[in-house]
């Protein structure tokens, strides 16, 4: 076997369009265990699509990505159901900035030598494969970015709005997270950024500079935090929808904390769904089950649903029903962009 036959099954990525899965879903509400709380947590993901003036938040933790669930993403943008984005760096950069430059990730199998993968320069995400030249090339292409910026301190948000204007000139898959957010001034804050193939380009940005004896760029951290509080403190009404925890689920949760410790009352998040595998009992799923949340003053607890599942068996059919439930026609665009734009 050689590497091209390592490479050759691309994953196809749901098209939530495509089918209705509200059969489905009504017919889990009357079900138990996983499926009825399947159901719940669609009916509050399309209530805060239903409610005017609520700001929903979309945090993404974990492969999804690359699994088959980045077009779910782009729709849940495209049709106005989401208004800011809390991600993982690889969800942003190595899967979907790496497939917007033209590259794919492929099916495989996690019963594989890995050795033999390391031999043939090919990663290996479970039962998905990808080109690790081609990573790399993912990797320079933020350098080549980071080169073209003003050398000063970005928050990732910022640094994220530049990929998507890099993007919407030299794409070759045009329908990205990123460019799509871009397009549509939905930001995307990745608090962790240079843990991915971003951290490499930057670092390799700096490195270069330093021989130099010239300035280069860096990433603000607090500035997202910052930046994120100050949507929260905007929207006043907030909705969380999370795939998976870590840092992004508590990124978002934590605006409301942040927002007390500037002395301005901010209402916790009014709704809030989480699908997980994590097991809370030691301490996993970043510590915090939903309720556990709203000891912290983070979440309420009126319409809130953890979905225990692997997020790609639930996820396409949630965004599928509130699709076409057709909520989404009836909102504002939330434009979250424009206010960081001087």
């Amino acid at each position: 076997m050689e590497k091209k036959d390592l490479l050759k099954q691309v994953i196809k990525h749901i098209d939530i369009k495509s089918f209705d899965a509200s059969p489905i879903i009504n017919s889990m509400r009357e079900m138990s265990f996983s499926s009825r709380e399947t159901a719940n947590a669609a009916d509050i993901f399309n209530m805060m699509i239903a409610e005017k003036g609520c700001t929903n938040i979309l945090t993404i933790a974990g492969s999804t990505s690359a699994a088959g669930c980045m077009q779910v993403y782009v729709d849940l943008i495209k049709h106005n159901m989401i208004d800011a984005v809390v991600s993982t760096g690889a969800s942003i950069v190595d899967m979907d900035f790496f497939e917007a430059l033209g590259y794919k990730h492929y099916r495989g199998t996690q019963f594989i030598d890995d050795k033999f993968l390391r031999d043939n320069y090919v990663d290996r995400i479970y039962d998905t494969y990808i080109d690790e030249e081609e990573l790399q090339a993912c990797d320079s292409t933020i350098k080549i970015i980071a080169d073209s910026l003003e050398p000063r301190p970005y928050s990732s948000r910022e640094f994220i709005y530049e990929m998507g204007k890099y993007l919407s000139e030299n794409s070759v898959k045009k329908e990205s997270l990123i460019q799509t957010c871009y397009e549509h001034n939905v930001p995307i804050f990745v608090p962790a950024f240079s843990d991915c193939s971003a951290g490499f380009g930057l670092v390799m940005h700096q490195v270069e500079r330093m021989k130099e004896g010239k300035p280069y760029l860096t990433i603000d951290s607090v500035a997202d935090f910052r930046e994120l509080t100050d949507i929260k403190i905007a929207a006043k009404t907030t909705g969380l929808f999370m795939i998976g925890g870590g840092v992004p689920k508590n990124f978002a949760q934590d605006t409301v904390v942040c927002a007390e410790c500037l002395g301005i009352d901010a209402s916790m998040h009014k709704y809030a769904v989480l699908i997980t595998v994590a097991d809370v009992r030691d301490g996993a799923c970043s510590s915090s089950t939903l309720k556990e949340a709203s000891s912290w003053g983070k979440v309420d607890t009126v319409y809130e649903q953890m979905v225990y599942a692997e997020a790609t068996t639930v996820l396409p059919l949630i965004a599928s029903y509130v699709f076409h439930k057709g909520d989404w026609k009836n909102r504002e665009p939330k434009n979250w962009t424009k206010i960081f734009q001087k």
